[in-house]
């Protein structure tokens, strides 16, 4: 009878002890640039450093070419694949398993795959340090294989830092606009839904107006 109860009582305790740690999580709020020169620049980025571990398999070569990178650009990132492929890593599963022990997962919603959204991405990015051991490790999921890329635990002073964050928010930017490449369109189509609304709202209540009057010069059938 008591091993019915033990276990439903771990479960409990290590559940409260995870929340905990979440709640405990504190990440960096600074404001995620949605400009188009900074998601170019993030796109470089992922497509030439990340791009060797990481894929993305739900933005395909051509998507580049409507965000507005150039042709001869992503060419040179596609090499012969068709431009109706997706983004793949530049190093193969089985090698990137065999050299960090997991696959590198892919980044298509890493923007929107975690509570926090991009400021979790961006404080991941950023979240490198070097412990007491001189190990290198990360605040936010400290159990990541992935090395510093952007060599933030390494900064020397706050120009290099502010240097790092730059990097760090185009890359946030970058795949935040993977994460949902439409979302802008949709913004905008929205503000012209809700101008037509708001217009036909207006015309609507002066014909019911109009249409009254017209009632009520009538008089009483």
């Amino acid at each position: 009878m008591k091993k019915h109860f033990l276990l439903p009582l771990l479960l409990s305790m290590f559940s409260s002890f995870a929340l905990a740690n979440e709640a405990e999580l504190v990440l960096d709020q600074t404001k995620i640039p949605t400009d188009k020169a900074s998601v170019l620049r993030g796109a470089e980025q992922v497509a030439t450093v990340c791009g060797a571990c990481h894929g993305l398999k739900y933005i395909q070569y051509r998507n580049l070419l409507e965000l507005g990178v150039p042709k001869e650009t992503v060419d040179a990132w596609r090499g012969d694949k068709p431009l109706n492929t997706a983004m793949q890593p530049q190093m193969a599963p089985a090698d990137a398993q065999a050299a960090f022990g997991v696959v590198p997962p892919d980044l298509s919603l890493m923007a929107i795959a975690r509570e926090g959204r991009e400021h979790y991405l961006y404080s991941y990015l950023m979240g490198y340090k070097a412990n007491e051991k001189g190990e290198i490790e990360n605040r936010i999921f400290t159990v990541t294989k992935m090395p510093d890329i952007l060599g933030i635990s390494g900064a020397a002073d706050d120009k290099q830092r502010e240097e790092i964050g730059a990097k760090a928010k185009d890359i946030t930017a970058f795949l935040n606009w993977a994460a949902d490449p439409h979302g802008e369109d949709r913004k905008n189509l929205g503000i012209y839904v809700m101008i037509y609304l708001f217009i036909m709202t207006i015309l609507l209540i002066l014909w019911k107006k109009q249409i009254w009057r017209k009632v009520d010069e009538m008089g009483p059938v």
